[in-house]
Parts: structure tokens; C-alpha cells; sequence
């Protein structure tokens, strides 16, 4: 079984390949870093990879994939199969640890 960087890596590169990708700034996080909405000829990627559950929809910066990853978890698919997302694994276990 390939692991699910892997898949989410491949399903990526099969949607942009040979397509135009434009990205439009919508923020920045609190380290300065671009946040954007990335298209390949004007599909969401986005949008693809947490409907398909490759990705989650990272709320702390955006709502914008609210309704694709609800869908995705009720039919537990891709990363909501597993358990918990990294950021909140790995809160859990630095609590775990009194850090």
C-alpha cells in the first residue's frame, strides 16, 4: 500500500500535468507565509484534494473546503480513515508529555 503522502503527491501532479496553474494570494499565516487558491485551468486544486480526501481543509486560515472534507470524513475516505490530523496528533501528544 502506498502511503498517503504518496498518493496525494501523485493525484497532484496527474491534475496539474500539462495543465495551466495560476495561484492567487488570499493571505498570509503568522510566519509570513503565502496562503492562495491554486486553479489548473480553472479547477480548485484544492477543492479536488480534500473532496478526495488527499488533504484537509486547514480552518485555522480558511473555511474555504468546509463542505468537501464534511463530505469526505462522513464517507471516511483518504485521511479521515486514520484518525486525527497531524496538527492535532501531534497536540495530543505533546500534552501526552506535559509540554
Amino acid at each position: 500500500m502506498r502511503c498517503g503522502l504518496s498518493l496525494a503527491t501523485t493525484r497532484l501532479q496527474a491534475l496539474i500535468s500539462g495543465r495551466s496553474v495560476v495561484c492567487h494570494e488570499k493571505d498570509r499565516d503568522r510566519y509570513g507565509r503565502l496562503v492562495a487558491i491554486c486553479r489548473a485551468s480553472g479547477e480548485d486544486l484544492g477543492a479536488i484534494m480534500v473532496r478526495e480526501a488527499l488533504a484537509w481543509a486547514f480552518v485555522r486560515y480558511s473555511r474555504d473546503y468546509v463542505d468537501q472534507e464534511a463530505r469526505a470524513k462522513a464517507d471516511r475516505l483518504g485521511v479521515h480513515a486514520h484518525g486525527a490530523p497531524p496538527w492535532e496528533w501531534r497536540a495530543q501528544q505533546r500534552a501526552r508529555n506535559g509540554q
